[in-house]
């Protein structure tokens, strides 16, 4: 694994006013910072900085000959403040209410200014990650050449602030807070159709369906790799995605953002609804030439992101292929 890294922001104060110190890390892989065009990967609620390598979660599709090939990139990917993944107990959050996504995206913004990147190739990130990926186009419109939102809006939707408050009521009051957390939402992470292909009301003994155990399972596997600070923070933060701030029309907002915008979004995700992006799709058509869609197919819902590699790697070869051309060109122009 890549080293983690950290940097200081002193001082740092919330949208409700709070001042804070963060230990923000993250990690690069790939090409060494400044040699390459830069990819920042936004990792989803408990994900982290380690996006390929040993329990790399996006292996997949990030690597050396992958479809984001590290012979060519720089990437560089933060760990959202308080996911615990540094196991650094000074950076678990737990006034976790005064944060929001747009906090986030903000501390981001300024490690890039400490960082001196001042372009990046892309921004890519799935659920939350994505929703980060809209906020920090919005704060620097002519910072990301191409933004990547995938299974994500741009805000979090009734529905979405709904089942963020019935997780953090579980966080909240139950007794095995993070393994009922957990299991509450694979049930919105997957579908009625990928449950039923999976286990066809099959039976792990006389008294335990396999859909149980597999529950089970998730539950107890968070349990026992996350921290429940981070697991309300991470909510927290999925709760309040919204580049609008509640009262601007997106598409003022949308409209100054620079970036080539690739929405890719999932046909049967029961979370961030694929009727709302293609909605966002056809506003932003009207005001930029520059925005696609893309929609995966799946029975697999929302984790279909994490499931249909090639799917996905198909949307994405175009727009990472430009760029290696761009790049042989450029060094038979240095030699």
């Amino acid at each position: 694994m890549n080293e983690l890294q950290y940097i200081t922001i002193q001082k740092f104060t919330t949208s409700t006013g709070k001042a804070h110190t963060i230990n923000l890390s993250y990690q690069t892989f790939g090409k060494a910072l400044h040699t390459a065009p830069i990819v920042l990967v936004n990792h989803a609620l408990t994900g982290n900085s380690n996006v390929i390598g040993k329990d790399g979660w996006w292996n997949d599709l990030i690597g050396i000959n992958k479809c984001i090939d590290t012979n060519n990139y720089t990437i560089i990917a933060f760990n959202i403040p308080g996911n615990g993944f540094d196991n650094n107990l000074e950076n678990l959050i737990e006034d976790y209410k005064n944060f929001t996504a747009k906090d986030v995206a903000k501390l981001f913004s300024i490690a890039l200014d400490l960082l001196k990147i001042e372009q990046l190739f892309a921004v890519i990130g799935g659920s939350v990650g994505g929703g980060l990926a809209w906020e920090l186009a919005v704060l620097k419109p002519n910072l990301i050449q191409h933004l990547i939102p995938i299974a994500t809006d741009w805000k979090s939707t009734d529905w979405i602030i709904a089942n963020c408050h019935i997780q953090d009521a579980i966080l909240n009051n139950s007794t095995e807070p993070l393994a009922d957390s957990r299991m509450h939402a694979m049930t919105l992470y997957r579908t009625p159709e990928s449950l039923a292909q999976k286990f066809a009301r099959t039976k792990k003994n006389d008294s335990l369906y396999n859909v149980e155990s597999w529950l089970n399972y998730h539950g107890d596997n968070l349990n026992n790799r996350f921290n429940l600070s981070a697991y309300k923070m991470m909510n927290q933060v999925l709760k309040t995605i919204d580049i609008s701030d509640g009262e601007k029309d997106f598409l003022e907002v949308a409209s100054a953002i620079s970036s080539d915008i690739h929405i890719i979004t999932i046909n049967s995700d029961l979370f961030f609804k694929a009727e709302e992006n293609w909605n966002a799709y056809v506003d932003l058509k009207s005001i930029k030439d520059n925005v696609n869609i893309h929609e995966i197919k799946s029975i697999h819902g929302h984790d279909a992101f994490l499931i249909e590699f090639d799917q996905l790697a198909r949307f994405l070869k175009p727009i990472f292929k430009v760029e290696l051309k761009t790049n042989k060109t450029l060094n038979k122009q240095v030699a």
